[in-house]
């Protein structure tokens, strides 16, 4: 009997452990920032919901429907709007519930929000090389002003996000004779990690390679993270930026 109790026990616990591990997954399927995006615009929801005396989970189609017309009429971005949309889908899937946005009504809706607020995207304007070398300029010769140039003109030179860029570790760098060939282990496009490497020409005007070189022989950095902090003093910390 006292066997068959701890055997039920293990498995209870086995079963915990299994449930743990697939909600694990399951989060690990949405990059941290979009589960907090999709927190917040729950949030938003359930308050909402709260304050209206709705049900937000799970909450009908007519509850979804009411929420994003008067998101539109409170003047959010259609954009918004639609992620807002989403993180209400995710909730429900996470919780086990169908998501009721799935719905032609809620489609329609959704439809309709982007045809009379628009879905135009302002979009930032690219860094030139003129404009790069232009805040160059201004860059002082100390230790934050060769980090930032090299950080700078890695970033223009590759094409690459701030994530990108404060990610890069030593180990990501190897030196060829055309310049350096930079590994970048996972991205906003790459949310699997598959990874993808970026070549950098040394260049004769910007000169990236070189910048970065510098860079890191004056912060003597031999391993772990290329872009770090500097506390008062010039101090160059461990911790990447």
């Amino acid at each position: 009997m006292l066997q068959q109790v701890a055997i039920r026990s293990e498995q209870a616990v086995a079963l915990r452990e299994a449930t743990t591990a697939a909600s694990d997954f399951a989060r690990a399927s949405k990059s941290a920032a979009t589960r907090r995006a999709y927190q917040t615009d729950a949030a938003d929801f359930t308050a909402w919901c709260k304050r209206h005396g709705l049900k937000p989970l799970p909450a009908s189609v007519d509850t979804i429907a009411a929420y994003l017309a008067s998101l539109a009429s409170s003047g959010l971005k259609s954009s918004t709007i639609t992620r807002r949309c989403a993180g209400i889908r995710y909730l429900h899937r996470m919780a086990g519930y169908d998501p009721p946005t799935s719905s032609e009504a809620i489609k329609a809706v959704l439809a309709g929000v982007r045809r009379s607020l628009g879905t135009a995207v302002t979009r930032k304007a690219p860094a030139t090389a003129e404009a790069i070398r232009t805040m160059l300029q201004d860059m002082p010769e100390d230790l934050r002003g060769l980090r930032d140039r090299a950080l700078l003109l890695l970033g223009f030179s590759g094409a690459l996000r701030r994530s990108d860029l404060v990610a890069l570790d030593i180990s990501d760098l190897e030196e060829t004779a055309e310049g350096l060939h930079v590994r970048i282990r996972c991205s906003k496009t790459d949310q699997e990690g598959a990874g993808d490497f970026v070549s950098i020409p040394h260049g004769s005007r910007l000169r990236p390679v070189a910048a970065v070189k510098v860079w890191l022989e004056a912060a003597g950095i031999t391993a772990g993270p290329i872009f770090r902090s500097i506390k008062k003093g010039g101090l160059v910390t461990p911790e990447r930026l």
